[in-house]
């Protein structure tokens, strides 16, 4: 028997996740990593595009990550999650630090063709085109340690001040896989002064791709630790809601 998804038609439920990684230089991942937080066993660049259902409706997204290490925790640091319904934004923001920010993002699968764009503030910052050659034999489950980090900077907008300090929330995820496909297309950054992942996390190797039809199994969110405030101030001016460095919510002006 066949163990490819079924669904009803039009039913967006069991939609595949395109996951998408490269390589890029240590160095470039050591700079958008917050003191506390140390780079993971290799320069690994991490890209989601998805279609899942949020708040009972579709929601299409885009996640940025680079392999990080906490206190000895293999993970990602998540620098930004775009997505297209404004709801959530504020609310996994003040939650849980969540870096996200509204974004349109484009997703689909015709076929053997697998499509993808990310766009935010006007700019199209990311893009992918590929083709599936077929399906992938690893089903195994794995667990998955995200890094985000939460803060709050003083209302009376003191130098280095804080409401709530700077710590780090670790998401543990477990999942199971139901179904994965190989895929083989190009990845596209371009260059957008929201979105630097162009000049940031500059690509170094040949991109590796694949759909992945996700079981979810468990997620945790837990307090990991507290930063040094003094330290963390500098990355704690930002781009939007995301991780980028920045200047009064916006790009870097110098």
């Amino acid at each position: 028997m066949s163990n490819v998804p079924q669904s009803n038609p039009g039913e967006i439920l069991n939609w595949p996740m395109l996951k998408i990684q490269y390589q890029t230089t240590p160095e470039a991942i050591a700079k958008l990593l917050p003191p506390g937080i140390d780079a993971g066993q290799s320069p690994t660049v991490y890209l989601t595009v998805y279609n899942f259902p949020i708040l009972n409706e579709p929601e299409y997204g885009v996640v940025v990550s680079v392999a990080a290490n906490c206190d000895g925790v293999e993970g990602e640091y998540t620098l930004l999650v775009g997505i297209d319904q404004e709801a959530p934004v504020i609310r996994c923001q003040e939650r849980w630090g969540q870096p996200k920010y509204v974004a349109q993002v484009e997703y689909y699968r015709m076929i053997d063709k697998v499509a993808a764009k990310a766009t935010h503030a006007g700019y199209t910052f990311l893009e992918f085109e590929g083709k599936i050659t077929g399906p992938d034999d690893n089903l195994e489950g794995f667990d998955t340690n995200e890094f985000w980090t939460k803060y709050s900077r003083s209302f009376d907008m003191s130098e280095g001040k804080y409401d709530l300090p700077p710590r780090v929330i670790r998401v543990h995820s477990q999942y199971g896989t139901a179904y994965k496909e190989k895929v083989e297309g190009t990845l596209t950054l371009r260059e957008s002064p929201w979105d630097p992942i162009a000049t940031l996390l500059p690509v170094t190797s040949k991109p590796e791709a694949h759909l992945w039809t996700p079981i979810f199994k468990g997620r945790q969110y837990l307090e990991h630790k507290h930063l040094d405030g003094a330290a963390f101030w500098p990355y704690s001016e930002t781009i939007s809601g995301s991780r980028w460095p920045g200047e009064g919510g916006g790009p870097l002006k110098s």
